[in-house]
């Protein structure tokens, strides 16, 4: 098997390494793992692409390279020139942070597998839910790299069914728990956490000028238990299937 990893916190993030573990233990002896990730942090450009700038590509190491671009930039590189062959699955993760409920939109480990499914190949976003009883461990991805790998064998195994132009591709959230303490996985849909939204905050440097923060959420409010953020937060793995079509079928038939 042929794998290629990247992600959006920068190729020397802790969750990259977890990752890469989680890559070759899927690829096996007679496989490849080919990292390609971001120069620095690219957390939050979602979709985003280099579509009018050129990105430099540097070589670190025998299949592996960072690029001064976004996620999905890393994925065409990856496909357009620094892979020999094509890959056989897309990884993208483990983020530091949940992708669940409104993060998928702005999350750019989700970006890197969107690219990867609009171009064809088996996709899977991995993310990992923070909170207090792992934010300060010795090991936050302690349940990602642990319970990883199972998760991914079995979704790579399954005959995908593509009924629509956009290939499906899975976001996989890990809850914030030790991996002792994880009490399975459950298929959730997408959620939302009411009252929480991303905002923005000012504040004014010593020379007056004012600059603005984009803030956070907060990450735990309570949802329902049926859908990924509730998932995590009972202490189940959450994946989530998903396309690129954002059309509102629903008010698509009444119209």
């Amino acid at each position: 098997m042929r794998i290629l990893i990247t992600n959006d916190d920068g190729i020397n993030a802790p969750g990259l390494k977890a990752l890469e573990k989680i890559a070759h233990e899927l690829a096996g002896d007679t496989g490849e793992v080919w990292v390609i990730a971001p120069t620095q942090e690219r957390s939050g450009v979602a979709h985003c692409i280099s579509y009018t700038s050129p990105m430099l590509i540097n070589k670190i190491s025998e299949r592996r390279y960072s690029v001064d671009g976004y996620p999905a930039d890393c994925v065409l590189a990856g496909l357009y020139h620094i892979m020999p062959e094509r890959p056989d699955v897309i990884l993208s993760g483990v983020n530091r942070g949940n992708n669940s409920a409104e993060n998928v939109l702005y999350s750019g480990t989700i970006g890197a597998a969107l690219e990867g499914a609009l171009q064809g190949i088996k996709s899977f976003a991995l993310s990992q839910y923070l909170g207090p009883k792992n934010y300060d461990a010795a090991d936050p991805f302690e349940a990602s790299h642990v319970h990883g790998t199972d998760i991914l064998r079995d979704l790579i195994a399954r005959e995908y069914d593509n009924p629509s132009d956009y290939h499906i591709f899975y976001n996989i959230n890990f809850p914030p728990v030790p991996a002792a303490d994880v009490k399975g996985h459950k298929f959730a849909a997408q959620g939302r956490r009411q009252g929480s939204q991303f905002s923005a905050i000012m504040q004014t440097a010593p020379n007056n000028r004012e600059f603005l923060y984009v803030k956070g959420g907060d990450q735990h409010v309570a949802v329902g238990d049926t859908c990924d953020a509730g998932v995590n937060l009972d202490g189940y793995i959450s994946i989530t299937p998903m396309r690129a079509d954002l059309t509102a079928y629903d008010i698509l038939e009444k119209s």
